[in-house]
């Protein structure tokens, strides 16, 4: 692939490696294991729907030269900054401390040295570490490589173990194109739904707005390269989810989160023997800290985003979000303040974060189909196909929504 090719599509090979996260892969595990690749319909799903998600807020973010964020804030102000910017530190603090969890437990099956629970608190505290390093030591580029480098590792380890596990084409052909969902009235229904809702980030996607900005797209002239670079990162991200529920179909496994990596690792070393097993937990082990990375290095170009419109104007006001001492203490902050979660358990406060979590996603449908349906947006306004895939998506994550409270 040349140089060209790659500088196009890397943003959308950043939303894909920060997307996946500890969660997401043991989701489409687990659905795998429990529900076979009759559900491979449902990655696919997932993936469009956040695929016009993020092409909607880079199409705002494109024709009006200002983040949607800004978008929000021009329109509803300063109360709109205050309770999103509660949101975000609540959204990352838990997100921060998964991450870390994830991560020191991923590189602890990867070189077990000490107990299980050491390990995850010493390689958590020094995958944290490390990922602030590499984003403040290096530059944008730097990052990229980097990211790019993590996908192609995760992609190829888990999408070749998914081929050697292959379940035949009239399988994968209709668990791709006749859509079911076995044990419906179990449990079938409920790992389904969280499967289409799991594939790709949340408000990570909010990220992908920043990138393409430190990659000089600024115009509606641009609008046709993001189409590009997201098609080819979330058919990346699809691929690993549909890659995951494959291998998830081989084998029983159960546990959540990043113990259900480590798990289905185990059970992998039956069919693939001691090489395949390791081989898995490095695809595994690279796929949670590339999301730690990209959490890292972009979450806070929010935080500085928002905090710019509480602030009067002065000389930051002209300075790079990346430059300017809110992203860098909320960075700072951010790969610090979680590691406590290592050793203490904050219930409570996770059911409140959860309350705020599962509204996001329709919030943001109603925002797009707001803002990108606006005079101002011309010819670049929502089509038909578009608002459709908005209310599918709205309509999707406000049952997500009713069934968490009232189902």
């Amino acid at each position: 692939m040349d140089k060209r090719t790659l500088s196009i599509i890397l943003p959308g090979l950043l939303i894909a490696a920060t997307g996946v996260g500890a969660g997401d892969l043991a989701t489409a595990g687990f659905a795998g294991s429990h529900l076979g690749v009759a559900v491979l319909w449902a990655v696919v799903l997932g993936g469009l729907l956040k695929f016009a998600l993020t092409e909607g807020i880079a199409r705002w973010q494109l024709v009006n030269g200002d983040s949607l964020i800004d978008g929000f804030a021009q329109r509803f102000g300063k109360p709109f900054v205050y309770i999103f910017l509660a949101y975000l530190v609540l959204w990352s603090f838990f997100v921060g401390s998964a991450l870390i969890s994830a991560s020191g437990v991923a590189m602890h099956a990867l070189f077990p040295v000490f107990s299980a629970g050491t390990g995850k608190i010493v390689f958590g505290i020094a995958c944290s570490l490390l990922g602030l390093l590499l984003v403040r030591a290096g530059n944008f580029a730097l990052f990229e490589k980097i990211m790019g480098f993590s996908v192609a590792i995760m992609v190829l380890i888990v999408f070749t173990t998914a081929l050697i596990l292959w379940p035949g084409n009239t399988q994968m052909l209709s668990g791709l194109f006749l859509p079911s969902i076995p044990d419906v009235d179990g449990k079938g229904l409920t790992w389904t739904v969280a499967l289409i809702g799991g594939v790709g980030g949340t408000l990570t996607i909010f990220s992908y707005g920043y990138w393409i900005r430190e990659k000089q797209r600024i115009s509606r002239e641009d609008i046709a390269t993001c189409r590009i670079d997201l098609l080819v990162g979330y058919a990346v991200t699809i691929l690993f989810g549909l890659s995951m529920v494959i291998i998830g179909s081989t084998v029983s496994v159960e546990g959540k989160g990043s113990s259900l990596i480590i798990n289905l690792a185990a059970s992998l070393e039956t069919a693939l023997g001691t090489t395949g097993k390791w081989m898995f937990l490095v695809g595994g082990f690279f796929a949670i800290f590339s999301s730690l990375l990209g959490v890292w290095q972009a979450v806070p170009y929010m935080f500085a985003d928002l905090v710019k419109h509480l602030t009067p104007a002065g000389k930051e006001q002209t300075t790079k979000l990346a430059d300017r001492s809110s992203y860098q203490l909320f960075q700072l902050a951010l790969a610090l303040l979680p590691i406590m979660s290592l050793w203490v358990s904050f219930k409570e406060v996770q059911k409140i974060y959860s309350v705020f979590g599962t509204f996001f996603m329709p919030f943001l449908a109603i925002a797009l189909l707001y803002f990108n349906n606006q005079k101002g947006m011309k010819s670049d306004k929502n089509s038909m196909l578009y608002n459709g895939m908005l209310l599918i998506t709205l309509l999707f994550f406000s049952y997500v929504a009713w069934q968490k409270f009232f189902g």
